[in-house]
């Protein structure tokens, strides 16, 4: 992939490395009142269904909504549960953590089952608590918890809630156009532009059940994040209900075609996969030390424990390797320092050899010997 331009590549979840191409596509103006633009909207919303695997008869509806993803993710918790409504969140990270920091703020009765940052969620453990608590009315759960890069079985587990009767939402933010979900079990699917599909940042999407999302009208408990009404208003005349994003929608409806143009989404995931294992073997090589073990590990981001070297020091780890054109991700566990690197975005496999050899260097600048030694092998 030629890379024409002197950007920093960015090894992080979104915003991400994007292609000139996707870039140029924002080198336009257009009117959120036009005509074309509304169509470009329309076509937006259809092939992301399809990407979802479901055509325009299956029930499902695509909304546009300004903001990053959090934003889509509160938008769906505040207007999803109703007042008496109930809601399990299913936690392994910060993201899961964030969702019930949104319940708490919107004062939405909620139920949290907490598992380990390097442990999926137990498909069995939310079963029994469903059972165990039938006034829980919805559950939330995010596919790739980004936090550790740990991937969650939520089609097991939207078996377990559709078979319980209950309303299933998936945070799919940093898996969505790759890792596949069986939208059939979801009731809500979110995720946002500048991720896997390798937009610009400026709004995500949710994927809602149409049945699901026609018994939220009135119950939404913020303006600007009705979910319903922003769907309704979409409906009715093809039009935000406020200003839109209009470059960001321009991008990535270029992405889109970049992503149908590569294979779409298995080629990609082919391409994510062997970057993360180009990634991790290096670093291995180097002396560095995975978190998760393989079986559980995403193929988006990888994250690595910060070696006991005496000489290491993360921040100068980070600033070495920005200035060299690299930017990788500090950590975010809350049990032990680590450190992040992203997988997806406009890279391949040169680009992962090409950060290897110069986090090598950067070592050598810190006058540690590689391979580093790991926290297990320091005294």
């Amino acid at each position: 992939m030629s890379r024409p331009h002197p950007d920093k590549r960015l090894f992080t979840p979104g915003p991400l490395t994007t292609s000139r191409t996707v870039k140029e596509a924002m080198l336009h103006d257009a009117s959120s009142r036009d005509e074309d633009f509304i169509e470009l909207v329309r076509d937006i919303r259809r092939r992301l269904l399809a990407l979802a695997g479901v055509g325009p008869d299956a029930g499902f509806e695509a909304i546009l909504m300004q903001g990053s993803g959090t934003f889509a993710v509160e938008a769906v918790l505040s207007t999803a549960l109703p007042r008496d409504g109930k809601l399990l969140v299913l936690v392994n990270g910060a993201y899961g953590e964030r969702m019930v920091e949104m319940a708490r703020r919107h004062q939405i009765g909620h139920h949290v089952l907490t598992w380990e940052e390097d442990t999926p969620v137990d498909p069995d453990q939310t079963r029994q608590a469903l059972a165990e608590n039938p006034s829980l009315t919805h559950v939330a759960v995010v596919q790739c918890e980004t936090t550790s890069g740990i991937l969650n079985p939520v089609d097991v587990v939207g078996r377990v809630v559709r078979e319980a009767g209950r309303q299933y939402i998936i945070d799919a933010m940093s898996s969505f156009g790759v890792l596949p979900a069986d939208l059939t079990q979801t009731d809500y699917l979110i995720s946002s532009a500048n991720k896997c599909i390798e937009g610009v940042p400026g709004f995500a999407f949710v994927l809602a059940r149409r049945t699901s999302l026609e018994g939220t009208r009135g119950q939404a408990r913020t303006l600007s994040l009705d979910l319903y009404d922003q769907w309704r208003g979409l409906e009715s005349n093809g039009q935000f209900r406020f200003t839109p994003p209009t470059h960001a929608i321009l991008a990535f409806a270029q992405a889109l075609d970049e992503l149908d143009a590569e294979g779409g989404p298995k080629a990609r995931l082919a391409r994510y996969r062997n970057n993360q294992q180009v990634l991790s073997e290096g670093m291995q090589n180097l002396g560095f030390t995975p978190y998760l073990a393989p079986a559980v590990q995403a193929p988006i981001i990888t994250t690595f424990r910060q070696p006991g070297h005496p000489r290491f020091d993360f921040t100068r780890f980070h600033q070495e390797l920005s200035r060299r054109g690299f930017v990788i991700y500090p950590g975010k566990l809350t049990r032990e320092p680590c450190f992040r690197i992203g997988n997806i975005g406009r890279l391949d496999e040169g680009d992962m050899h090409a950060l290897l050899a110069v986090i090598r260097e950067v070592l050598d600048v810190l006058q540690i010997e590689a391979p580093i030694h790991s926290p297990s092998q320091s005294a």
